[in-house]
């Protein structure tokens, strides 16, 4: 084989997917971006996972985008979320969700180990020299680290690394079942400007090297509920060009739990940097990018950040927290407490944390091309007849038909399993490791502010949380509110009374912000407060329940569910987990952590 000039097989297909072993300052990935913004034949979606064994500064990403025409606006939308890249993988949602980037800081090796799915195209790009980390081009063992994660058909491609003898690459990638494009001989010609070769071994691939599902065909998908989960599911599909139907027992979507009128988006910290707490920073990344994307800000949502007060101590950050984690959060120092008008007292300060109102989200989510609600509309029960599947309702009117469900409805999944599981043995075999929900009802007490110098005054300028939580200053149809709460309350316990609940409220609030609680106690005690009232949907180890129900190669039942009091941290991290499972797409997290939020984990 001769080497032939390059051109990527990506025209018209519904995805495409490239791993980079080296991020280096970001230009190659922006300029893959620009060749797909100037293609018309483009794929649906493109993946692009970046091994960086150290994540460039935002000075060297903007520089990057400087040296060809075209890129430096791109390097600055990259730039809004470049913060915060501690080691691990890092999501960056693009072009309205179409162009995906992950970037895996840390080591090359424990990177790739990390990683699940099958490549359509390897970039072997030079790294800085003696970066601790870095893809060795001319290790064996790296270059096998590579071939898991490909198909037959794969292409590899890149300038030659400096320092690594040709002939021996080219040996190695043949060993490893790769056809140079010098294959006829044991040597390539030093005047090469760069090296290609293709994943075609000449043995059968082993099933074992497959993880998870195979990429399911993009067609009609029925979303059992209309909160923040069913919503980020369906906009998630729809922009991979599936059908999705979004039924709702309630008339208009956002009527359970993500009717809340204000949520906070902050990150969850520990002592350990525990999974929760990755997951948590994953999931808020997210979550910003999709609201900055779809809602108004200071009206829909706004990122002041959050003080944290650590309330008998805790949390806690680990104790050696780098740089980048300190992008996240840090200790709350007296003058930052005074900026805030806050009391002093220990707290942590989360410079990327925002409120947002969930069901505007919701909304804007549905509002989305290939996305269709259907109010008014109780699943009652299924049925599967030639691999679709038919969804009625009690009075025995058919529904929707799809070939794929995904339940989103919260604690009102588990009733409806259970029925279909009476008939399918298989299932009911499955469901025995679906882990347990259960409801817990929540109570927030809020007021319009009284007047705009007392609101500027008193109250502090971002919101506070640590034991419930207080917004100040959120834009509603009656003016600007205070929203406190909120309470916690198993739905097998005894319900308290709103008064209880009230009650509850205002004595956390004396414990995080005393001077405010003084001023706002006529206020909890007299009919201006108002109330809001929902019920989440819990599991024990309060992580979600994300991914298929049934066995095999093509399941047709899946689950996000069990949200909890973070869904609006968790909603589009465990969407596009949910898709990255549905399309046999890179994870949008180390698989060790999407692991621990598989939903048949029990």
């Amino acid at each position: 084989m001769r080497s032939l000039p390059w051109a990527r097989g990506w025209c018209d297909l519904p995805r495409w997917q490239i791993l980079d072993t080296s991020f280096n300052t970001g230009k190659k990935f922006l300029t893959i971006w620009h060749e797909w913004l100037q293609e018309p034949r483009r794929p649906q979606v493109l993946h692009v996972v970046a091994l960086c064994p150290r994540a460039p500064e935002l000075d060297e990403l903007l520089s990057a985008g400087r040296q060809q025409p075209g890129l430096l606006r791109l390097a600055q939308t990259l730039g809004e979320q470049w913060f915060g890249l501690l080691p691990g993988f890092h999501r960056f949602l693009l072009a309205e969700g179409r162009v995906i980037l992950t970037l895996c800081v840390g080591d090359a090796l424990q990177s790739l180990r990390q990683l699940q799915f099958q490549a359509d195209e390897l970039i072997l790009s030079p790294a800085n020299p003696g970066l601790p980390g870095a893809f060795e081009s001319q290790s064996h063992w790296a270059i096998k680290a590579l071939v898991r994660l490909c198909r037959r058909g794969t292409t590899l491609h890149g300038p030659w690394p400096a320092g690594v003898g040709r002939p021996a690459l080219c040996r190695a990638l043949r060993s490893c079942g790769f056809v140079t494009s010098h294959a006829s001989s044991n040597t390539a010609p030093e005047n090469a400007e760069s090296l290609q070769a293709w994943f075609y071994p000449a043995w059968t691939l082993k099933t074992s090297r497959q993880t998870g599902t195979l990429a399911l065909p993009i067609q009609r998908c029925a979303v059992i509920g209309a909160g923040l989960a069913g919503a980020s599911v369906a906009a998630v599909l729809a922009r991979r060009g599936w059908q999705v139907q979004v039924l709702d027992a309630a008339a208009a979507p956002a009527a359970g739990a993500s009717s809340l009128p204000v949520g906070l988006v902050v990150p969850h910290t520990s002592g350990d940097d525990c999974p929760l707490s990755r997951l948590s920073r994953a999931g808020v990344r997210l979550m910003l990018q999709q609201a900055q994307q779809n809602l108004l800000e200071g009206v829909h949502w706004s990122a002041p950040g959050v003080l944290e007060r650590q309330v008998g101590g805790t949390p806690q950050l680990p104790a050696h927290w780098p740089p980048e984690g300190k992008d996240w959060s840090e200790a709350g120092t007296p003058a930052l407490l005074d900026a805030h008008q806050a009391a002093a007292g220990p707290a942590l300060w989360h410079t990327h944390a925002a409120w947002v109102k969930p069901a505007e989200l919701v909304r804007a989510w549905l509002r989305q091309p290939g996305v269709t609600f259907q109010g008014n509309a109780e699943v009652s029960h299924l049925q599967r007849q030639d691999e679709v599947w038919h969804l009625f309702e009690s009075s025995g009117r058919l529904l929707c038909k799809a070939e794929r469900v995904v339940f989103a409805n919260a604690c009102a999944a588990r009733p409806l399993l259970d029925a279909l599981a009476i008939h399918d043995e298989a299932l009911a075999f499955q469901l025995k490791q679906l882990p347990a929900t259960h409801g817990m009802r929540g109570l927030l007490s809020w007021a319009l502010h009284a007047d705009a110098t007392a609101a500027a005054t008193a109250f502090p300028a971002c919101p506070v949380n640590g034991l419930g939580g207080m917004v100040p200053h959120i834009p509603t149809e009656q003016g600007p509110a205070w929203f406190m709460g909120s309470t916690y309350q198993p739905t097998h316990h005894f319900e308290r009374s709103d008064s209880a609940n009230h009650v509850l409220n205002f004595e956390h609030l004396q414990q995080l912000l005393p001077d405010l609680a003084d001023r706002l106690a006529a206020t909890f005690a007299s009919p201006a407060l108002k109330t809001w009232k929902g019920t989440r949907c819990v599991t024990v180890d309060r992580l979600p329940l994300v991914g298929p129900l049934d066995e095999g190669k093509n399941p047709s039942l899946w689950m996000c569910a069990g949200l909890g009091s973070r869904g609006l941290s968790f909603s589009v991290l465990c969407a596009e987990l949910l898709a990255a499972r549905m399309g046999a797409e890179p994870l949008p997290v180390e698989a060790n952590l999407a692991k621990a939020l598989n939903a048949l984990r029990g």
